[in-house]
C-alpha cells in the first residue's frame, strides 16, 4: 500500500479514503459497474427474456473502457490467483446480485417471480465466474462472451 501510496503521490491515508482496503484496489469498481449494468436492465426493450437481457447488462464488465485487454486479463488472474482478492469479489458479487435481482424480477411474472429473478441473476453471475475462470486457465485464450454463452448454454440445458 505504501508504494502504491508513494505512485499515487498520495499518502497512505488519503489512499484508504478511496479505498476500503486493498482488496478494492483491485475489485473496487464491481458495485458501480452493477449499477450501470442494473441502468441497461431498465432500458427498453422489456420483451427480451431475463437471460438475454443479463447478457447484454453483463457486458459492461467485459467492456469496461478503463483497460486493456492484456490489463483485464492480470486482474482476473490476481482475482481467481488470490484468496483475499477472490472472497472480496464475492462480497462485490453480493451487491451486484441485489442489485440486478429486482430489475429482472420486473421482467418476471408469477407468484415465484421472486425466487425466479435470484436463481437467475445467481446462476448469470456464476457463469461470468466460470468463463472468468476457464479464460484465466487458458491463459487468455477466446473470448469471454464465447466462454460465457458456452456456460450459458450448459445451465440451461
Amino acid at each position: 500500500m505504501d508504494q502504491i501510496a508513494a505512485a499515487a503521490d498520495i499518502s497512505r491515508r488519503s489512499l484508504f479514503r478511496y479505498f476500503g482496503t486493498k482488496e478494492d484496489l483491485v475489485v473496487g469498481n464491481l458495485a458501480d459497474l452493477a449499477r450501470d449494468a442494473a441502468g441497461i436492465l431498465r432500458a427498453p426493450p422489456a420483451s427480451e427474456s431475463p437471460w438475454e437481457a443479463l447478457r447484454a447488462a453483463l457486458q459492461v464488465y467485459v467492456n469496461e473502457p478503463v483497460h486493456s485487454p492484456e490489463w483485464a486479463f492480470k486482474i482476473a488472474q490476481m482475482v481467481h490467483g488470490t484468496p483475499s482478492l477472490h472472497a472480496r469479489r464475492l462480497e462485490k458479487q453480493q451487491i451486484m446480485i441485489g442489485l440486478l435481482t429486482p430489475e429482472i424480477r420486473d421482467r418476471l411474472s408469477g407468484d415465484d417471480a421472486d425466487l425466479r429473478a435470484l436463481a437467475i441473476v445467481s446462476a448469470a453471475l456464476a457463469c461470468l465466474d466460470t468463463a472468468t475462470e476457464v479464460w484465466v486457465r487458458s491463459g487468455g485464450a477466446g473470448s469471454i462472451e464465447d466462454l460465457y454463452d458456452r456456460a450459458v448454454a450448459a445451465v440451461r440445458s
